[in-house]
């Protein structure tokens, strides 16, 4: 397996656990419900209960896709530690958030830095801040910037006054 992939599954499962019966939505409810590491969609409902092969199966399939996708929106080089990261964000935020995000975007125009510093952006569900996701957030952030050295970063231009 991939690096970055081991790495990726790692994270989601420390903070997504797993549950083989499917539960509401902690924000959504019902109108949500959930299986294994995190899953939703329209075949999963109340009642839905899945092996723990078919969660691990789920997981990767989902991961290696979010990769595949991580790999077509992020332009510059990035190393296994920081991809790892990204997926798992995005598992965990959707690829639409992900791909609008001001992190891409800093990230992108290699700010390093700034993309790091977006990561706490997101620990927020239902308009909620929740520990849970600011202990997941500066997780995929320490796993980011592991061995980076943004010091020697391009800085972003600043505007000048006149």
């Amino acid at each position: 397996m991939m690096e970055w992939l081991d790495k990726a599954i790692e994270l989601a499962k420390e903070f997504e656990g797993c549950r083989l019966e499917a539960y509401p939505d902690p924000v959504y409810g019902w109108r949500r419900a959930t299986v294994g590491y995190g899953a939703t969609g329209p075949a999963i409902i109340e009642g839905t209960t899945w092996t723990q092969e078919q969660a691990d199966a789920d997981l990767l399939y989902r991961m290696k896709g979010i990769g595949a996708h991580i790999d077509t929106l992020v332009t510059v080089p990035i190393s296994d530690e920081q991809k790892a990261a990204l997926c798992d964000l995005a598992y965990n935020i959707g690829l639409g958030a992900f791909g609008s995000s001001t992190l891409l975007a800093c990230l992108n125009v290699n700010h390093m830095q700034g993309a790091a510093d977006q990561f706490v952006v997101w620990t927020k569900a239902g308009g909620v801040e929740l520990a849970g996701l600011v202990k997941r957030r500066d997780a995929e952030r320490a796993l980011f910037t592991l061995g980076a050295d943004f010091s020697k970063e391009p800085q972003p231009q600043q505007e000048v006054q006149s």
